[in-house]
């Protein structure tokens, strides 16, 4: 059954929801699924913005022909040559060989890597500031080079003020009953959501969202198209003023995330009693996370949100606890920024991990490190009490 929803009068979403996909880019959990947008056109004549996953192939093509109801699509236009975007290309031209597609010259170059045998009767290279009209609608190219590909163009249709905006303001999660973010609790259900999103695809190009982000403001944006989550048409100062904290490495709240790695439970117990002192002593939320038990795109997520981040370490083999030194590494290939980090470590014999993590910590822009280690020896006992305090005490006036 086709299912396709109006933005605007003569424009469609032609998307779909996928639950069965476990992990995005095999890597990051997705419990509440992920949609893929696509979007239709209806002009004098027909664009197609990009194609689909490979996982929602039959509902993209049923909702494509639905939507097209007998017409064929004069242009397809390539704003992203990801893989969940560009899976059905070569079907599309197949089914279509008479479209003309729509990209910036390296999303060519990506087109012949990906589908090297295509032949393409018909295409156009544009690039910042090139207008293509259709019809009532003129679509004006904005380049977007590393968000979060070199190749990423988003469209701006200055008819309808809508911008097309690639895998820019995404989201985890699917959209279901309306694609439109003002008919959900976008709070409630895709904030933590669309932060993961973010921190841990585009994160790491902070710098290239803020000069994607100066030329939208030059724009008279009323609808935002991503290609993944719901499309924003009311409240876009929101959304644009999380990217603008996200991107700039700010956090979101004054909030503390704790992370803690633990063999034996001993590092954890004295992770919590931590967290308890520090939540009286400053009445600000503190989160608490496992290390092992947590995968660490939501860990990724807490850092971009919170703005005071606290280790506890177990020494292992010498060295640093592995999944610790995987966070801790997540982080630094991240960019993350403007921040402070505490430290506490634990080993029964030769304490090592502190000193590992102030060395990796030392490199992070724009960061603060607690003056002092808070160590523990194998358990934290009653005796360390005042030690505690005083650790607590440190973070708590950061």
């Amino acid at each position: 059954m086709h299912n396709y929803q109006n933005i605007a009068e003569d424009i469609l979403w032609i998307g779909g929801n996928d639950h069965r996909l476990s992990l995005f880019e095999n890597l990051f959990p997705l419990p509440g699924g992920v949609s893929y947008n696509n979007y239709l056109v209806l002009d004098e004549k027909v664009v197609l913005f990009d194609t689909s996953d490979v996982s929602v192939a039959d509902q993209f093509l049923e909702n494509l022909k639905a939507g097209l109801a007998g017409r064929k699509p004069d242009y397809l236009f390539v704003l992203h040559m990801e893989p969940d975007h560009c899976s059905q290309l070569e079907k599309v031209v197949t089914l279509y060989p008479d479209v003309t597609l729509v990209g910036s010259a390296q999303t060519f170059n990506f087109i012949r890597q990906f589908f090297p045998s295509l032949e393409i009767a018909n295409k156009q290279v544009v690039k910042e500031g090139d207008v293509i009209s259709t019809g009532k609608h003129s679509f004006r190219f904005v380049a977007a080079p590393m968000v979060h590909w070199p190749e990423v163009l988003f469209a701006y249709d200055e008819t309808d003020h809508i911008l097309f905006s690639a895998d820019a303001f995404g989201s985890f999660k699917a959209v279901e009953g309306s694609i439109f973010a003002d008919d959900h609790d976008f709070e409630k259900e895709f904030l933590d959501e669309a932060r993961r999103y973010y921190a841990n695809i585009v994160g790491k190009f902070g710098p290239q969202v803020q000069a994607v982000l100066k030329k939208a403001a030059g724009l008279d944006i009323r609808t935002i198209c991503p290609l993944h989550g719901p499309v924003w048409r009311n409240n876009l100062s929101f959304l644009l003023d999380k990217y603008h904290a996200w991107s700039t490495g700010t956090p979101e709240t004054q909030d503390t995330l704790v992370v803690y790695g633990s063999l034996y439970g001993h590092t954890a117990s004295a992770a919590q009693a931590f967290a308890a002192k520090l939540r009286k002593e400053t009445e600000k939320n503190v989160s608490v996370f496992d290390v092992s038990g947590t995968d660490v795109s939501y860990l990724i997520s807490e850092v971009w949100r919170c703005a005071k981040v606290v280790l506890f370490a177990p020494t292992y083999n010498g060295g640093l606890y592995p999944k610790m030194a995987s966070f801790i590494d997540d982080m630094a290939a991240l960019n993350v920024q403007n921040h402070y980090f505490a430290i506490a470590e634990n080993g029964t014999w030769a304490p090592a991990s502190g000193k590992i993590v102030r060395a990796k910590l030392e490199g992070f822009k724009n960061c603060r490190i607690s003056e002092s280690t808070f160590t523990i020896k194998s358990a934290l006992h009653d005796a360390d009490s005042e030690r505690l305090d005083a650790f607590v005490s440190e973070v708590a006036q950061a």
